[in-house]
């Protein structure tokens, strides 16, 4: 397991809200990815994080480019140091975005540049809604949750569809590496994050982030959810190496996932039988991820 580097480079002092699970990924990516890298950042939470002009809490290049355009904007840096005979393993090139900008409004783009094989971190922190812009329902907000733009009262409007799955999405690129971690365990994140720098090619990383804002959760749970979404596999920790699925941790007894959804005010209109459809829904998945794991080690 990797040791936490103790060299800071996000420094105190952000806009961040109290319990940001995203400033915890932040702080995480770049202990791991170190001094000589170069991030890009389209409108999210962290598009203001960092603060106002011209000060900003990040001790390394920073590039701030438009929602949908995280992907083009990593591709066009890359291609900038290339030019000047920079090699990738010098300066690594990461794009740093929310949910909303990864999954949805910046998927194209993000597809694009690991089709076209740019040497790349693609990093997705995941608060699981559009918390910068009002806590709007995205593709990453999980069945069930309430956002402003599912509403739950009579109209029971909550979340419908379950959320997308950005690995397999990007697994389907056929990208040499994926991983998802959690900010709940940054030893394993920095490790993980450490391997795909290393690694030539695109690579997509997973961070698993808790919002107390739009969660509607407690700003000191928020590591505590993080390992609650891992102890009842609402969250797996796994890798995809070329094709082949590593589930790298796994909890030593699950935890029913009403544990999980009781610590968060999104859920809190779910009746019984929607918690144990909830249930349902993760035990299958998580059963076909331990199957996928099986075959691709065959």
């Amino acid at each position: 397991m990797a040791k936490i580097p103790e060299k800071e480079l996000m420094f105190q002092g952000t806009t961040a809200c109290p319990g940001c699970g995203a400033g915890n990924a932040m702080r995480y990516v770049l202990k791991a990815l170190g001094k000589n890298t170069i991030i890009n950042i389209p409108a999210c939470c962290w598009a203001v994080i960092p603060g106002v002009y011209p000060s900003r809490n990040l001790d390394i290049p920073l590039l701030y480019n438009a929602f949908e355009a995280t992907g083009a904007a990593s591709s066009g840096v890359r291609a900038a140091l290339n030019a000047k005979g920079i090699d990738p393993r010098e300066i690594t090139v990461a794009g740093f975005a929310g949910d909303g900008g990864t999954a949805d409004i910046g998927i194209q783009a993000l597809s694009g540049c690991v089709e076209r094989g740019t040497d790349t971190i693609q990093i997705m922190y995941d608060n699981e809604a559009y918390m910068n812009t009002g806590i709007q329902r995205s593709g990453e907000t999980p069945y069930g949750a309430w956002t402003t733009t599912t509403p739950v009262g009579s109209e029971k409007a909550w979340k419908k569809n379950p959320k997308k799955n950005m690995m397999e999405i990007m697994n389907a690129h056929g990208i040499p590496y994926t991983a998802t971690v959690s900010i709940a365990y940054p030893e394993i994140m920095i490790e993980k994050i450490q391997k795909a720098k290393d690694i030539p090619g695109p690579k997509f990383i997973h961070i698993y982030a808790p919002c107390p804002t739009g969660w509607r959760s407690d700003p000191s749970d928020t590591v505590k959810l993080a390992k609650l979404a891992f102890e009842t596999c609402v969250f797996p920790l796994y890798e995809i190496e070329n094709g082949v699925y590593n589930i790298y941790k796994k909890p030593k007894k699950k935890v029913p996932v009403r544990d999980y959804l009781k610590l968060q005010g999104r859920f809190r209109h779910l009746p019984t039988e929607e918690v144990e459809l909830i249930q349902e829904n993760v035990d299958r998945e998580w059963e076909l991820l331990q199957k996928k794991e099986k075959f691709t080690k065959e």
